[in-house]
Formats: structure tokens, sequence, C-alpha cells
């Protein structure tokens, strides 16, 4: 701008100077209804560039104020930024102290004005939450909707973890289904998902992510073995309440080898089984089980058995004992199944020989019982009460 300006003065000068000094100014003649203007070219020339002057002036100081204003704008718009960061880290350390209350109020005040208004609505919305606060809590949310525009997957994750935290459980599995669809890896929708899934009984479903769980590494293997059983787990019950034994028995025969090779997953089958009073089947899955994998809470199980061919039971019992070893659990095993059949004799060498690797009140009892079969009531009084004192002495610690 500058540089025009010199310009223009530069050719004005020549047109002015240059008649002067050849002693012609010429002549100009303006006329109107109501008045003639006249003057020399030089005159014109110097108006006009008076002109340009003032009107230069004028933008200049126009410019000036404009400038001035948008500097005061600004620095009002500074101070609420650098407050709403303050009110931020306040709310921050309220989090950490457990006030919701004044969580909440610092970081919904002025949060239009924070370095990122949808987090502070959202963490807002959270700690209206945990008050109870429904109506500030959509608010929040709303409002956080509105500045998100097209990036609405915070907002909807936020929803949805509300949702569960306020027991609106099949609300958040609507909203849980649309979140997988949209992002099937991201972890905390996979975490959202799992618990959503699990509260509605929707164990298939929690069985189908978990996949996607471990290539999010959202947690440890033996973890993810644990949300798997807990899975399986609950099949079983909705099986065993909506079909019985029959359902539980199709379903097992359904399942992949390597499902019904896992000992977690024998151990709750037979148990099911068990209190379906279907016990043929339970002896069943509890053999197969153990001849592929020695398994102790499969063997614990033997005594609850019913069935009508206990002499595999007993016959895999000594197998074992002849293979790993003389343990408490399979003399104490065996010898109730000795003495649930009437082998009173052998089920008190049995009993005798876990309590001589370990002290037991039950297996005491039970061998008090076998004695009194044999009909030794002094030992078998002697034996009750050494169980007796184990009890009270056990209590006591």
């Amino acid at each position: 701008m500058l540089r025009v300006l010199i310009l223009f003065l530069i050719v004005i000068a020549g047109i002015v100077v240059g008649p002067m000094l050849a002693g012609h100014q010429g002549y100009v003649l303006i006329q109107t209804d109501n008045y003639n203007v006249e003057t020399s070219v030089t005159g014109l020339v110097i108006m006009a560039i008076l002109l340009f002057v003032v009107l230069f002036f004028i933008e200049w100081v126009l410019r000036r104020v404009f400038h001035t204003g948008a500097r005061t704008r600004g620095w009002f718009v500074g101070r609420k930024r650098s407050k709403a960061r303050r009110q931020t880290q306040r709310a921050m350390i309220k989090l950490a102290e457990g006030d919701h209350r004044q969580m909440e109020k610092l970081l919904a005040s002025h949060a239009d004005h924070a370095e990122q208004p949808m987090v502070n609505y959202l963490l807002a919305a959270e700690a209206a939450s945990q008050r109870g606060d429904e109506v500030r809590t959509n608010q929040y949310l709303e409002r956080a909707a509105e500045i998100a525009d097209t990036d609405q997957l915070p907002v909807d994750i936020t929803r949805v973890r509300i949702q569960l935290a306020q027991g609106e459980i099949h609300a958040a599995r609507h909203g849980v289904d649309r979140l997988i669809g949209l992002s099937p890896r991201h972890p905390e929708i996979l975490r959202l998902a799992e618990q959503a899934y699990m509260r509605t009984g929707a164990y298939a479903s929690v069985l189908e992510i978990l996949p996607s769980m471990a290539k999010a590494n959202i947690y440890d293997d033996e973890q993810l073995q644990q949300v798997q059983e807990k899975a399986y787990l609950g099949m079983m019950n909705q099986l065993m309440s909506e079909e019985g034994s029959e359902g539980l028995k199709r379903w097992w025969k359904n399942q992949s080898r390597k499902t019904r090779h896992e000992p977690a997953l024998q151990v709750a089958m037979a148990a099911h089984l068990i209190k379906c009073n279907d016990h043929d089947l339970a002896q069943e899955v509890i053999l197969d089980g153990l001849k592929r994998q020695y398994d102790d809470r499969l063997v614990a199980m033997m005594p609850k058995l019913r069935s009508g061919n206990p002499e595999q039971l007993e016959k895999f019992l000594r197998q074992a004992i002849k293979q790993n070893g003389s343990t408490p659990l399979l003399n104490s095993t065996l010898g109730q199944i000795l003495l649930k059949h009437g082998e009173w004799l052998q089920a008190s060498e049995a009993f005798r020989e876990a309590l001589s690797q370990r002290p037991d009140a039950y297996d005491f009892a039970w061998l008090a019982d076998a004695l009194d079969k044999l009909h030794k009531p002094a030992e078998a009084a002697e034996m009750r009460h050494q169980g007796l004192m184990l009890t009270i002495n056990n209590s006591q610690q």
C-alpha cells in the first residue's frame, strides 16, 4: 500500500510541477445547477491529493480502532480460557477426592471456553450420574453431542457407561450393539460390551467378542479364560432352567472337542447334571475328563454321584492311587464311595490312610460311621471325639 501511495505521489507531482515549470497551469470549470467551481489544473490536483491523504488517514484511524477492539475481545476470551483451564485442573483434584458435586460444578462452568469442551461436558455428565442427577446428566450429554458434531463416538461410549452405572441394562445393550458395529475392536467398547452382555444374559455374544478382546489386549490369558468360563457357566444355567438335562446334554455334544476338554467346564457341566439328577451322564463327563487330565475338582465330585455303575469310580480311584501315589483326596474319596456301598472294612482302611496323611474332621466322622457298622463303638466314639476336638481347634485359630 505504501509503495502505491509513493508512486501515486510521484505521478501527481509530475503532472503538477510540469505545467508550473512551463508556465501553463491550465483551467478547470466544474458547473452544476446551483454553483460553479473554477480552478486551475494544479489546484485540482492538489485538492485530489489532499482528499486522498484525508481518506488514507481515516482508513488508518478506523483500522486502529477495530484492531484495538479485536485485541480487547481476544483479551476477554483469553481470560475466560485461562479460567476454564484452572477450573478443569481443580475439577481433576476433586475427582481424586471423590467430590462429584464440586467436580461437576467446576467442569460445567466455562466449559464452552475449555480447551476440549466436549471432554468437560462428558466428565460433568459422569459426575452428575454419580450423584444420581439424571436431568443434568442428560443435559450435559446433549451439549457434548452438539459440540462433537460428527465425532459422536466418545459421547456414545460415555452414555453407555452411564447407563450401565445407573442400571439401565437393556438400553446399554442396545447402545453397545450399535457401537460394536461401528468400532468392533475399540478396547473401551469391548469392555462395556462384556459387561452389558453378561448382565443381560447374552453369553453367546460374550464368546463372540473374546477373540477381539484378546487382540485388543484388554485382559491377560488368565483373565480371558475366566471370562470365557463365566460365559459358559451362564449358558449352562440358562439351559438347565429352560430345557433341563436334555438341553444340557444336547448343548454339550455340540461343543468343540477343545471346549469339552476344559477341566473347569467339565466340573461345571457335571455339577449342573447332578442338579438335574442325571448322574449317569455326570459320571461319564467326570471320568472322560479324568482320563485325559487329572483334576482334583473332578475327583471331589465323585461322592455326589448316585449312578448305577459305582464300580467304575472305584476302579479309577484305585488306578489313580497306583499311578499318582496315595493322596488324602484320593483315599478319602475312595472311602466315601466304599462307605456308600456297604464296604465297611475297605472304607475304614481308606479313611485311616487319608487321616495318616492329614487330619480332617469329615474323615474322622466317616471313619466313625464305618467303625459303627463294624461293631466297634468304642473306637468310633474316639474318632468322633478327635474330629470334634479338631473342629474346635480350627475354629479358635
